[in-house]
């Protein structure tokens, strides 16, 4: 079994979430900067060299390792691949599809991929799949889920370590030196951090987002339904409380999650939608990148 900082090769094992958009060029610079491995979020990009520019832009801020994750539902998957593997770089991340059917491609090119999975099932079929690494995600993370019920990391990453030989990143209810330490403990070699970075100095989401972060407490968010049968979680705000509180509501339809994403641009702030992990409850303060991950590795 390959060590997962062989397969990063950046100085800590810690991997930088692929938040979305919202994680900029900047953002991902910083996370290498600090000694961990930044991770483009390349998954729902539309034309391959806008891939290209912003791995060229993160390329002028750092020249330390960073990757990007790419989702393989994305029928430009192919072609991302071949630019993320022209411009270098040597490990990424694969989620929301069949591993079976892009890891022979992968490896064709010269990359490393660590499959995103949430369940042990999942991590089997990642491995017989030809994955070289995993990053196990219990269902108390943010970021996009399954509708089927899902373990949290305390169960999922030992039973996904008792049962594979793979590296395995652990993601989901991690924001400092704590959860970094459980992880390492319950079978990971490394952790992948969401939220926490969402929350930082350097996070181009906006200050309102983040202060939700900060300000949410035990129990402070939620699982809403988005397209194509997937779930993700978010802060319940007031608005967001007030529909949960109508029975028989059709969440799916009421919200319109990618308008209620596009209303931070609008500024409708009360209407937004805010993604976030529950982890947020331990998140106290908005701090620069490198003294989250230099409090994480003390």
């Amino acid at each position: 079994m390959k060590n997962l900082l062989h397969l990063l090769g950046s100085k800590y094992p810690i991997i930088q979430g692929p938040i979305g958009n919202m994680n900029s060029p900047q953002m991902v610079a910083a996370v290498s900067e600090a000694g961990a491995y930044g991770m483009l979020a390349l998954g729902f990009i539309s034309d391959p060299e806008e891939a290209r520019r912003l791995i060229r832009e993160v390329k002028a801020l750092t020249d330390k390792p960073f990757g990007a994750n790419v989702v393989l539902l994305n029928p430009l998957v192919r072609e991302i691949l071949t630019v993320i593997a022209e411009e270098g770089i040597k490990t990424v991340t694969t989620s929301v599809g069949r591993p079976d059917q892009i890891y022979p491609f992968i490896h064709q090119l010269g990359l490393k991929g660590l499959h995103v999975v949430l369940s042990l099932t999942h991590a089997k079929k990642a491995e017989e799949s030809g994955a070289d690494g995993l990053v196990v995600v219990g269902a108390e993370a943010g970021g996009l889920r399954s509708r089927q019920p899902e373990s949290s990391t305390m169960v999922l990453v030992p039973l996904v370590a008792d049962n594979v030989s793979l590296p395995i990143v652990a993601a989901g209810g991690i924001a400092d030196s704590r959860g970094y330490r459980a992880a390492l403990a319950l079978g990971a070699q490394g952790v992948q951090i969401g939220t926490r970075f969402l929350a930082s100095t350097e996070s181009i989401v906006p200050e309102k987002w983040k202060q939700m972060i900060v300000d949410c407490p035990d129990g402070g968010t939620t699982l809403i339904p988005v397209e194509k049968g997937m779930m993700t979680r978010v802060i319940i705000t007031p608005w967001l409380k007030e529909l949960l509180d109508q029975p028989g509501i059709d969440l799916e339809q009421a919200i319109n999650y990618r308008d209620r994403i596009a209303a931070w641009e609008r500024g409708d702030y009360d209407h937004a939608l805010a993604g976030a992990g529950q982890v947020s409850a331990l998140i106290k303060d908005i701090k620069p990148i490198r003294d989250i991950i230099e409090e994480m590795v003390s």
